[in-house]
């Protein structure tokens, strides 16, 4: 559910975040927190170079740090936007399309794994009792795995593998985070978009590109990423589960907030690790 919240100030505590607990991404104009409760979803992220993306990209991936009860699994094509976060990540992959294919097989053996104990014990899901991580995979750049690099082959089947990740992962404590500079059909096909129950979109070129992350017709309603200024970086639309779109302002992490944010998680981690 998307969560309504003024404006308040931020802390982590000693134990650290939840994933579980709501993620902050920034504010809506009306002044309100824009919060989303991550678990048991996911989101895609889409709009033009310098829309301002990265940031939140950096805001999910920073709620997941902070969480030792999450497992960080980092896909970067171009390694620096998500390459600061590598100390605290389980797995990182950079522009090596082999390594992602293996990565995301991998995942996929993990989620049947766990739906065949879920199965097992007679559940339906995991739970935040469980002592079992939730896995967070933040793609960025999805474009240069499933459009750039590598044959046809290996790009098509690293979309089945996260088609397959995106509509069952949820359950089992997997949640797909992924993020384009291309939001265009041959990326972003709608049987994979549909999957993602929260949909933000940055500036976009046109019309059709802002549809293609927040769904047909969102931009003739008036909901269109393509009228966001150039200026304008980090406004973009959240689209959530069932919901209208609601434009919203991005919080900004600076590269020195990242360090300070890393070196937090480690001890975080260290101390609950103990």
């Amino acid at each position: 559910m998307l969560l309504r919240r003024k404006i308040r100030r931020d802390s982590v505590s000693v134990a650290g975040l939840s994933i579980f607990d709501p993620v902050h991404l920034g504010v809506y104009e009306d002044g309100y927190r824009a919060d989303i409760e991550l678990i048991y979803r996911q989101i895609i992220l889409g709009g033009e170079p310098g829309a301002g993306k990265s940031g939140t990209l950096n805001n999910v991936v920073a709620h997941g740090a902070l969480s030792p009860d999450v497992s960080l699994w980092l896909l970067d094509g171009k390694q620096v936007e998500l390459g600061l976060w590598r100390e605290v990540a389980d797995v990182f992959v950079g522009p090596d399309i082999d390594y992602a294919l293996t990565v995301l097989e991998h995942l996929q053996s993990e989620m049947d794994r766990r739906y065949a104990e879920l199965e097992r014990v007679r559940r339906r899901k995991i739970e935040a009792t469980d002592p079992i991580d939730v896995i967070m995979l933040v793609i960025d750049e999805l474009a240069l795995f499933s459009a750039t690099m590598g044959s046809k082959e290996q790009q098509e089947q690293f979309v089945r593998l996260l088609r397959d990740l995106v509509a069952r992962g949820r359950a089992a404590g997997v949640i797909v985070v992924a993020a384009t500079q291309r939001p265009s059909a041959d990326i972003i096909p709608t049987s994979l978009r549909d999957l993602f129950g929260y949909r933000l979109a940055f500036r976009c070129t046109t019309d059709s590109s802002s549809d293609i992350i927040l769904g047909r017709g969102w931009s003739s309603l008036g909901y269109n990423a393509a009228t966001i200024g150039p200026n304008e970086r980090g406004v973009g639309y959240l689209l959530a589960e069932g919901d209208t779109p609601r434009r919203m302002k991005s919080a900004y992490l600076t590269d020195a907030h990242i360090y300070a944010l890393v070196e937090h998680a480690q001890e975080i981690r260290t101390r609950n690790a103990a």
